[in-house]
């Protein structure tokens, strides 16, 4: 397994969710266990030693690869989900998405002054949603916050707004 098949893997689906947008589609890679562990294994390498004790998966395909790399990471997983959806208090934020605007919470009660963040989502476009995270993870101080994405949309430069985060790494770049 190496990189360039993992990037074979994942499916681009044109104009969805509306015409102009080039989606990609994780599904096809996360459903091949050989990839998965690829994928899952190489992004814990990277992380291995930056003494993470938190992972923050973004709704909702944050959430697959962020929970295995707090696994293999012995860290704890924070959810950050869309408005309404966590029962207990709440930070919440407002951000543009490239098809739209939508909204962002976590529970006041997520992220301690000690904790070392990972940020995870499975892509970075516009930097919108990855924005939007790392203002919300500021409300619990100056925790060092690392970001990571399985997947990078180089052209649309979503990575000039996160320029907060003490490093920023993609699996894949498109």
């Amino acid at each position: 397994m190496n990189l360039e098949q993992v990037i074979a893997s994942i499916r681009n689906v044109p104009d969805f969710p509306k015409p102009g947008i080039q989606f990609k589609d994780i599904t096809t890679a996360m459903k091949n266990a050989e990839v998965l562990h690829y994928i899952a294994d190489t992004l814990y390498e990277y992380y291995k030693d930056k003494g993470i004790t938190k992972v923050v998966g973004v709704e909702s395909r944050g959430f697959m690869l962020g929970s295995i790399l707090a696994y293999k990471l012995n860290a704890g997983f924070v959810l950050l989900r869309k408005k309404g959806k966590l029962p207990a208090e709440t930070y919440s934020i407002n951000y543009a998405l490239e098809y739209g605007t939508d909204e962002l919470e976590i529970h006041k009660d997520a992220i301690e002054p000690d904790d070392v963040v990972l940020l995870h989502d499975d892509l970075l476009a516009t930097g919108g949603s990855a924005n939007a995270a790392l203002q919300l993870l500021r409300k619990f101080g100056n925790n060092p916050i690392y970001v990571s994405f399985m997947i990078e949309l180089v052209e649309l430069n979503g990575i000039s707004l996160l320029g907060d985060a003490k490093d920023i790494h993609s699996l894949v770049k498109f």
